[in-house]
């Protein structure tokens, strides 16, 4: 089996490559991983002979001319200019998010062999302000940051591509996916990871939300596993609805100081204080409750609990 993943030395992208490596396969008795081609602008250094890493820039059509040299089974397409980045240089954002994806797409459906494609989108498709009762698989995507425009973008033709046999799609929408480490990025919303960082090396911290605002939050361990499964789910049961929201917990900043507290001491809570930007919280921490009912029944899961998501999101150190 041969599978590609882009934006493999990212986060997320980091841990799918070193995951499936560990797996040997994408489910229990399915075929082996034969060669696993990871993309980014700076490769994984690996000893591995299944790992291929590629170097090169995703909107360079000759970077994708070499990527596509030999067809693939599973591609997991993971890299993108993240929101706050991508609302800052629109140009950039557009050429990365929607004119590189298109490429990508239009690669993998000039395959013989249609490929799997697991996408991963995001809930930044529904822009604000959220419906105040519940956001669901019924939720109309209004994005008001480019990121998430391109996104949608990128969902739509991954659905029209799925109709049309050319490859057989699914792109989960991801939530908060936490503890990214205490780097310069392009995420305005680095303080749901920053928190857990800073708590747990016992240092104050300064929220730019509310004690109550309220986010959608998975660890990284969880969303491998999820998109783990999506690439095993068989075509037969997924409908039309290709794109769809993952399950996730719904907890305020409350909720997650006082996990983090039952982890590293009552004193946690002391370190906290809360400088609120409304801005921020109204595109980040306004969460009304979420329901997954595609997602459910195709057996994907959040992390459990607060508690599970702390050691879950704290299983690797800061890099």
């Amino acid at each position: 089996m041969r599978i590609g993943i882009t934006g493999a030395t990212g986060f997320v992208g980091s841990g799918l490559v070193a995951e499936l490596l560990r797996r040997g396969s994408l489910a229990t008795g399915g075929p082996p991983i034969r060669s696993l081609v990871a993309i980014d602008l700076k490769v994984p250094e690996s000893t591995d002979p299944r790992l291929q890493p590629l170097s090169g820039d995703l909107t360079d059509p000759a970077v994708r001319a070499r990527l596509f040299a030999e067809p693939f089974d599973v591609f997991f397409h993971i890299a993108a200019i993240p929101g706050g980045a991508a609302e800052r240089d629109y140009r950039l954002g557009w050429r990365v998010n929607a004119e590189a994806t298109v490429g990508l797409f239009e690669a993998l459906a000039a395959q013989a062999r249609p490929a799997r494609v697991v996408f991963s989108s995001t809930i930044g498709v529904f822009g604000i302000p959220l419906p105040r009762n519940k956001v669901d698989d019924e939720t109309l995507p209004l994005p008001t940051m480019s990121y998430g425009a391109q996104k949608l973008i990128a969902e739509a033709l991954l659905t029209d591509f799925s109709r049309r046999g050319l490859i057989d799609g699914i792109a989960p929408r991801l939530p908060g996916i936490v503890a990214r480490p205490r780097i310069v990025g392009g995420h305005l919303s680095a303080y749901l990871s920053n928190i857990f960082h800073a708590l747990a090396a016992g240092e104050s911290f300064t929220c730019p939300v509310s004690s109550d605002a309220t986010s959608w939050l998975m660890s990284r361990t969880r969303c491998v596993d999820n998109l783990i499964h999506a690439a095993t789910l068989p075509a037969r049961r997924l409908g039309i609805q290709r794109a769809f929201n993952l399950p996730a917990l719904r907890l305020s900043m409350t909720e997650l100081v006082d996990a983090l507290a039952a982890r590293f001491g009552s004193r946690t809570r002391e370190l906290v204080s809360w400088a609120p930007d409304a801005k921020l919280q109204a595109q980040f921490g306004d969460y009304p409750p979420l329901y997954t009912p595609i997602a459910d029944a195709l057996g994907f899961r959040h992390d459990g609990d607060a508690a599970a998501l702390v050691v879950e999101a704290l299983e690797k150190p800061e890099a």
